[in-house]
């Protein structure tokens, strides 16, 4: 989405409650009063605020789709945030935000973001022409590429063409190939993987290519930029010996630590109303232990033991991967899965400083030694804290083999790359967003 359209929706917003607590202030109220007046200009804020987080989880403005889904997407949103402004001001007893505000500004909203949300959704689609690709790449690469292309992308991109180095080497025929590759495919942006670029010859093309305007990506990069993730054909040792800011940066560490506190607090007073709901809804349907607990491994290979909602069958295996739709789940786990629940009694460990709220997901000890074994540089993710969710657990689903925690993995290495506090907001928000999709569902 181009910045101009991701930042129209917050800024119709802002213009659209303010504007509106105006109308309240001068033609409205029995008594003029002043909008930034203490503490109602506050809570002026408090509800602007509510209602982006609730259109981002609600994921407004980036999903387009049909006009029917935008307008049950933006008609949610806002009354989700009309509903928590108003439990708010009940419980503090600050009656500061008239009602006339509340629900006249939602419902000048919803047609504003259902419009905001189509225009994105074009602009997406445009964007996704503008980058077409052709990749120069080895070996089983290249089926990676094409496959992690077709799903969801960081940024939209099209794969018009896919070569084998030997195949862009100049003959006397072709002196030319990656010249005439580009022109018949009228592609704009070339992805070199580690062996093109160390063919001079290719190298000399590409560099001409790039005189004419083709942008040039190695492999590495346009998985970081466009796929979010690190591929690990292209990863050496060297490679990873980059900054991570939760170890090189105290500044960060502590901002984070913050962040896990204040949610985790907010999440045990959520865990203290889920328990008694959750103990009455297993009798019907999750006979057994309330919680369930597991070792798993945390920062710096230290084991420590995870607590959540029991969601499977009393006495079934943990030798065996978890999987969305696990045949041990009943229907009260499910639900409970599904309404991500279970995850609660996580933040007691958040509490204790086992567990961050993001970060990469933490594995059972008997698979880390196994994938230990088996895939390089796996122990890597552990110099971080692990986390109840993170950037492969929105971008990727449950893991059931050493090939799916690979893959996994590859995105773990982009967080620890890029670890800042703005992406794990980021992550938050998306993860808010997965919540909303399976309720929708």
């Amino acid at each position: 989405m181009s910045r101009p359209v991701k930042w129209l929706l917050p800024v119709l917003t802002l213009a659209v409650v303010i504007a509106t607590e105006a109308v309240h202030s001068h033609y409205v109220a029995r008594h003029v009063y002043s909008l930034t007046e203490e503490p109602r200009f506050r809570w002026i804020l408090i509800f602007i605020a509510l209602i982006w987080a609730t259109s981002y989880a609600a994921g407004l403005p980036d999903w387009g789709g049909r006009l029917s889904r935008r307008f049950a997407r933006a008609f949610a949103a806002l009354m989700a945030a009309d509903v928590i402004i108003s439990v708010l001001q009940l419980f503090t007893g600050a009656q500061l935000l008239p009602r006339f505000v509340v629900f006249v500004s939602s419902a000048i909203l919803v047609p504003v973001f259902v419009l905001v949300s189509g225009l994105s959704g074009a602009t997406q689609r445009r964007r996704a022409n503008l980058d077409r690709v052709i990749a120069i790449v080895a070996g089983e690469e290249s089926e990676r590429l094409a496959r992690d292309t077709q799903g969801p992308t960081e940024r939209p991109a099209q794969l018009i063409a896919v070569a084998r180095p030997d195949d862009m080497m100049p003959t006397p025929d072709q002196p030319s190939p990656l010249a005439r590759l580009v022109e018949t495919t009228n592609a704009n942006l070339l992805v070199l993987d580690r062996e093109s670029q160390q063919r001079e010859e290719i190298v000399a093309q590409a560099a001409e290519l790039h005189s004419k305007g083709v942008r040039i990506r190695t492999l590495s990069l346009f998985y970081d930029v466009w796929l979010g993730k690190l591929p690990l054909s292209e990863l050496e040792r060297i490679s990873l010996l980059f900054d991570i800011n939760e170890i090189h940066r105290p500044a960060y560490a502590r901002s984070k630590r913050v962040l896990d506190l204040v949610i985790a607090l907010v999440g045990m007073l959520a865990l203290a109303i889920a328990v008694p709901i959750v103990a009455v809804v297993d009798l019907f349907g999750n006979r057994g232990p309330l919680f369930y607990s597991q070792p798993r491994v945390g920062k710096d290979g230290v084991v420590f033991t995870i607590l959540k909602f029991r969601t499977m069958r009393p006495g079934g295996s943990s030798s065996s991967w978890t999987a969305a739709d696990d045949p041990r789940l009943g229907k009260v786990g499910r639900m409970l899965r599904r309404l991500h629940v279970d995850e609660l009694p996580q933040m007691w460990n958040v509490l204790r400083h086992e567990l961050s709220i993001v970060g990469p997901r933490p594995e059972q000890p008997h698979y880390v030694e196994l994938l230990a074994k088996t895939i390089p540089f796996y122990e890597l993710r552990h110099l971080v804290r692990p986390g109840i969710t993170g950037w492969a657990q929105i971008n990727y689903d449950y893991g059931s083999s050493d090939v799916d925690a690979l893959e996994k993995l590859q995105y773990e290495f982009f967080y620890l790359r890029h670890q800042s506090l703005s992406l794990d907001l980021r992550i938050i928000g998306r993860t808010l967003r997965t919540v909303f999709e399976d309720k929708a569902r």
